[in-house]
């Protein structure tokens, strides 16, 4: 198992507290998280992209730069970026820069986006974000693959002989795709023998287990070796304590009365309602890492029963003060982490991986893995 920590830069209140970080200081904390999940060997870090709702990561872009900056070795990915809303050649250029300061440690995570509030704001209609996400991906591969591309297409304006700058810093990214609750995501993934990147955060187990079995079984389907049918599932915030008991009762009411606050109306997307509401219901059942180190290594396995996934991520409560989320971060690289690993291993971004070798040596180009 590899493990990647997720930050979609919530700028939420403490429900319990009434504290709120200052907006450059919520930057800076991302910033920091990163460079700790690096220094505790953690094999990724991810920002999400949102452009509605109490976010800060509508200029994701520039604050994984300045992660790209300042870390030499850990994955750099998006969580997702929201494709669909997107000139695929800005985001070409735009992720080939940060591909080129990272030396080759980008992996993109795309997806349509989970708020439809966004999508008036950049002119797509609701109905056509599947379409767009589609025909922007297939521009997307184009761009970072070829030169000289000429293209015409629905959602922008034709392109003729245009070569994308800077160009990948090492053949083309990884792209992985993001899916909530749909199959939609997973079928493009499948039709390009692309990673899968499973939400697991809203509804049971269960519904993202036959989410993954038909993206493996499309996959196989479409001749891709099934070797590389690589699966992450993401998870709810993490709180670690002493015993789950602890845990529970320190972080329970900060997390029941965000669930309340957003299954209000108005507050996510028609259908999307986090089905848990009670922190016992989450932490038994529901896409949360709440409780102890053993607690939380049994429920990473559990989902892995299901899941055969390769990458775990999870995000830090960020409503709560930076310094207690590091120490979290710190237990669960020292005491979760190697016991996950030993169990359930992964050939990604190992040799056995054709993206196993990036990040490249400097200047290296290599093929497209088929």
């Amino acid at each position: 198992m590899k493990f990647q920590v997720l930050d979609i830069l919530p700028h939420l209140t403490n429900p319990v507290s009434g504290r709120q970080v200052r907006t450059d200081e919520r930057f800076a904390q991302a910033l920091t998280s990163a460079r700790y999940a690096e220094e505790f060997g953690f094999d990724a870090v991810a920002l999400g992209e949102r452009h509605a709702g109490p976010f800060l990561s509508s200029g994701v872009t520039v604050l994984l730069g300045a992660i790209a900056a300042t870390t030499s070795r850990v994955r750099i990915q998006t969580g997702v970026s929201v494709l669909s809303i997107h000139d695929p050649l800005r985001v070409a250029e735009d992720y080939a820069t940060i591909d080129q300061l990272s030396r080759g440690r980008l992996e993109l995570v795309i997806g349509k986006g989970n708020e439809l509030r966004q999508l008036p704001m950049f002119g797509i209609d609701n109905g056509d974000q599947w379409d767009a996400l589609a025909e922007k991906y297939e521009l997307l591969r184009r761009l970072w693959r070829e030169e000289d591309v000429t293209w015409e297409g629905r959602f922008r304006g034709p392109l003729q002989e245009v070569t994308s700058l800077p160009r990948p810093f090492a053949g083309a990214p990884r792209v992985w795709h993001g899916s909530a609750t749909t199959a939609t995501s997973a079928e493009l993934a499948a039709k390009w023998g692309d990673p899968l990147f499973s939400a697991n955060a809203i509804q049971p187990r269960d519904n993202y287990t036959v989410l993954i079995e038909r993206y493996r079984k499309q996959y196989a389907e479409h001749s891709h070796d099934p070797r590389f049918a690589f699966v992450a599932a993401g998870a709810g915030f993490l709180y670690l304590a002493d015993s789950t008991q602890e845990a529970r009762e320190a972080f329970g009411p900060t997390y029941e009365k965000m669930v309340a606050f957003f299954n209000q109306p108005g507050n996510h997307t028609p259908g999307n309602e986090m089905t848990f509401a009670t922190i016992d219901d989450a932490i038994a059942r529901g896409p949360v890492l709440v409780g102890s180190p053993q607690q939380i290594t049994e429920k990473i396995l559990w989902w892995h029963e299901a899941y055969g996934h390769d990458l775990q991520s999870f995000s830090l409560p960020t409503m709560l003060p930076h310094e207690q989320q590091l120490e979290m971060l710190e237990r669960f690289a020292s005491e979760v982490a190697p016991v996950v690993r030993k169990a359930a291993p992964t050939i990604l971004w190992t040799d056995g991986d054709p993206y196993g070798g990036r990040p490249a040596a400097y200047g290296r180009t290599v093929p497209d893995p088929a």
